[in-house]
């Protein structure tokens, strides 16, 4: 992509081709917007591919609330560097980059300085759906190029499939940091609930740890599908005494569920000082009784995505075990009906955009 610069030599601020939701519920459309011209420390990269994540849906529909439109979705993102701040030394053009769930954060509070910037205090600047230090609204990678500051952008391996490489800057990093966290490995009794876009992510990780991993699911065709993941045993949650059998026996289950669901069911397999991680978003809350987590010290707990420092780590680390989402690949033109395939479960098991159906007008 050619890129006109300006006389300092940095590029000027582009008009950027995208898909946006414009309001509440109206499919997305074309939408053209300004990107920044490049601070010092940032990058432009060119996007490649873009996953979609259910958090897209949430948000675009304002089912969260506070969502601002336009919106331009999409934190999954993988491109080539096509420009670089003249302060910038992390990367390089020709460099393969991404970009997570969120581009800034305070930088100075301690949840930041121990690299944990999914958590600042001041609260993270969302790839979209935000405004910037500016005040200037974040829009996503449903569009032509992002730019941002290298900090928080991340290196991806020429190794890797770029296309299903994407889904692990949320579909990856959410499951990757819990079962790192509370030291998911070879000893260990791990269970995942759910095997959509974040659950099958977390049986191969979880395999790949060394864990002995058990899926849980609802449905009796994904059986084999979970051993094919990597499940050591694969368990159909509606039956009861299916799920008994498993009683006080797991060191934690991570639940990627975002549907109403019993957690006081998991919270009876755990063994004492065992961990039920919540990484799923009900639409509900749900009641858990006290004696759920009193008989046994249990802990019902919870994790978000990562800091760049281990999601750097996990994509290195994907590297080395060739570990990627499993992925359907759509142009945009097909996002609202990939929308409505996902809230139906019908996609195995994470959708991703080529970015050039954009590009070409395709």
């Amino acid at each position: 992509m050619s890129i006109a610069l300006s006389a300092s030599g940095t590029p000027k601020t582009q008009t950027t081709r995208s898909y946006a939701a414009r309001a509440v519920r109206e499919p997305l459309a074309p939408f053209t917007f300004e990107r920044r011209e490049p601070l010092p420390h940032d990058i432009v990269i060119d996007i490649l591919y873009c996953g979609v994540c259910h958090s897209d849906i949430h948000q675009a529909r304002d089912e969260w609330g506070g969502s601002l439109f336009p919106m331009v979705p999409g934190h999954e993102i993988a491109g080539r560097v096509v420009a670089v701040g003249g302060q910038a030394t992390k990367f390089k053009v020709g460099d393969l980059a991404a970009v997570g769930c969120f581009v800034d954060s305070c930088r100075v509070c301690p949840s930041c300085k121990e690299g944990l910037e999914q958590y600042c205090e001041g609260g993270m600047t969302a790839t979209y759906n935000a405004r910037d230090k500016a005040g200037e609204p974040t829009y996503g990678g449903y569009s032509e190029r992002i730019v941002v500051d290298e900090g928080y952008a991340l290196k991806v391996s020429e190794k890797l499939d770029l296309a299903a490489a994407a889904p692990l800057l949320c579909a990856g990093i959410t499951l990757y940091s819990p079962l790192r966290h509370w030291k998911a490995g070879p000893g260990k009794k791990v269970g995942i609930v759910g095997i959509g876009g974040l659950g099958h992510m977390g049986v191969k990780f979880a395999r790949a740890f060394g864990a002995h991993v058990v899926l849980f699911t609802t449905s009796p065709g994904k059986v084999e599908d979970g051993k094919r993941l990597g499940a050591h045993e694969v368990v159909i949650s509606t039956d009861p005494d299916a799920v008994a059998k498993h009683a006080g026996t797991f060191d934690l289950i991570v639940d990627a569920v975002s549907a109403e669901h019993d957690l006081n069911a998991y919270l009876k397999l755990l063994k004492r000082d065992g961990t039920h991680v919540l990484v799923g978003v009900p639409e509900k809350p749900s009641p858990v009784h006290a004696f759920s987590v009193i008989i046994g010290r249990k802990s019902l707990a919870g994790s978000c995505i990562g800091g760049i420092a281990e999601t750097q780590e996990m994509l290195d680390f994907c590297a080395e075990k060739g570990i990627v989402s499993d992925v359907e690949i759509i142009p945009i033109q097909k996002i609202n009906e990939a929308y409505e395939r996902m809230i139906k479960g019908d996609v195995k098991y994470r959708f991703v955009i080529d970015m050039a159906s954009l590009k070409q007008g395709a």
